[in-house]
């Protein structure tokens, strides 16, 4: 390993720190004396502070940082920095660097990020050029759809990690596919068999949190007539997906620390606390290290959830991606609605990749869903999208009405065509729409769409 820092004290201290935890580590003290040492010999890690002058804007870190990656780029690089830089350190790590530290750092906490980097470093066998088939030959990712170089470093990195129990923080934007890369981790895992659970972090009340998250004993509150399994137990064995982990209400944060050093939680009302067996996953479109430099998020608890951080790249980042994206979504959505097999024109296509998809695959999804059903064609050409799409302002929260209609017309019209492509009969047009007979009922009296069959 080499540690890259100005400071003989730190070199010293992590020398030795390394050198207790049964790793070799080597010393430089600046950016030429660091790429000489790459050049002449392998190594399997970096240690790398941001700076090495009396300037401490961070530049010469990023810069030492760009020509390791440049010219070792499977090589994984630890950033050292100060919280009062922690924006310095997430644009480090959007650029290529497999995580980063802070100075002071904690002994254990450091060690096993080194070993985590380590265990999550290409291989031999996986290195940043693996293709996409030889990739499915070894690991099962048929949910996610693409052969980006981009995402296929993120697919290898869930290679490498999901055998592991340690803990992932997955980083992008809303709609990037976060929990379809929890489910990637679960499935290529030992804990396969077992349970993945998955809780909306911003959905659970300050309140409820403890009963939700720990379960509850038969009496412990007015409402508590029987004991109650929390999510913390249901997914003993298996995986626990947090989603939206950014959202966690400060005062509950601690709770969930507990469980995570220590694998032990406590049901409300009970008086012993119970052991779980959990591989932690989190998601979040949020910075994390931001929200924690702001105070907003407990430093120990980031420590404990980002052992291992995968950041997904936005849709427009991997255009290429976007025609195997949309036949992909098109034909399941036919599938789904009964329909028979639906083409996508090349120009249609063109159109598509050429979108900025704020939203990234969910907002491309919704766009091609939408269009499907309300084009009732075999085969959709650009026109089909230019006339019921407002995607192309490539504006969050532009109107999703299409062609002048109103949201209550195109809900209309989605059920006109459901009833035509089913003959009116209600369980069959129920199904197709994702709807209860009872919830389609009360949407046809409201569109006055009666005249339905009501046998099965």
């Amino acid at each position: 390993m080499l540690v890259v820092d100005d400071d003989s004290a730190v070199q010293v201290s992590l020398a030795l720190l390394l050198k207790q935890a049964g790793f070799d580590a080597r010393c430089a003290d600046d950016p030429r004396q660091a790429l000489q040492l790459l050049d002449d010999a392998p190594f399997d890690l970096v240690l790398q502070d941001m700076n090495f002058s009396l300037q401490t804007s961070g530049e010469e870190g990023l810069a030492l940082l760009a020509r390791i990656k440049e010219r070792h780029p499977a090589l994984p690089v630890l950033l050292m920095t100060a919280w009062g830089s922690i924006a310095l350190a997430v644009r480090g790590v959007k650029a290529g660097a497999a995580n980063f530290f802070t100075k002071p750092w904690d002994n254990g906490q450091l060690v096993a990020l080194v070993e985590a980097t380590l265990q999550a470093a290409p291989t031999a066998q996986s290195t940043p050029q693996s293709t996409r088939q030889a990739l499915d030959a070894r690991f099962e990712f048929g949910a996610i759809v693409g052969e980006h170089p981009k995402l296929l470093k993120v697919l290898e990195t869930i290679g490498q990690v999901a055998r592991t129990r340690a803990p992932v923080l997955i980083l992008g934007e809303s709609g990037t596919g976060k929990e379809l890369v929890a489910d990637a981790i679960h499935r290529n895992s030992p804990r396969a068999a077992q349970p993945i659970v998955k809780i909306n972090m911003g959905a659970i009340t300050p309140t409820l949190f403890e009963s939700e998250m720990f379960g509850h004993v038969r009496g412990a509150f007015t409402d508590a007539r029987s004991d109650r399994k929390g999510h913390v137990a249901t997914a003993s064995g298996g995986t626990l997906f947090l989603d939206e982990i950014g959202e966690l209400q400060r005062g509950d944060q601690v709770k969930l620390l507990r469980v995570l050093q220590d694998q032990r939680y406590q049901p409300v009302g009970a008086s012993a606390s119970q052991q779980a067996d959990l591989r932690v996953v989190s998601a979040t479109n949020r910075e994390l290290a931001e929200l924690v430099a702001a105070g907003d998020f407990r430093e120990d608890l980031f420590y404990r959830l980002n052992l291992i951080t995968i950041r997904l790249p936005a849709l427009r980042e991997r255009r290429s991606d976007i025609p195997l994206l949309a036949r992909h979504i098109v034909a399941g959505v036919a599938g789904s609605y009964g329909l028979g097999g639906i083409v996508l024109a090349p120009a249609a296509l063109d159109w598509l990749a050429a979108q900025p998809w704020p939203g990234n695959i969910r907002q491309l999804k919704q766009t091609l869903e939408r269009t499907v059903l309300l084009s009732g064609k075999d085969q959709l050409g650009q026109a089909d999208f230019l006339a019921t799409s407002a995607v192309d302002e490539g504006l969050p929260g532009a109107r999703l009405g299409v062609d002048g209609m109103t949201l209550e017309q195109v809900e209309r019209h989605m059920i006109e065509q459901a009833l035509q492509q089913h003959g009116r009969n209600i369980s069959r047009v129920a199904k197709a729409l994702g709807l209860s007979r009872t919830a389609l009922y009360r949407r046809l009296e409201r569109h006055g769409l009666g005249g339905v069959d009501e046998d099965e």
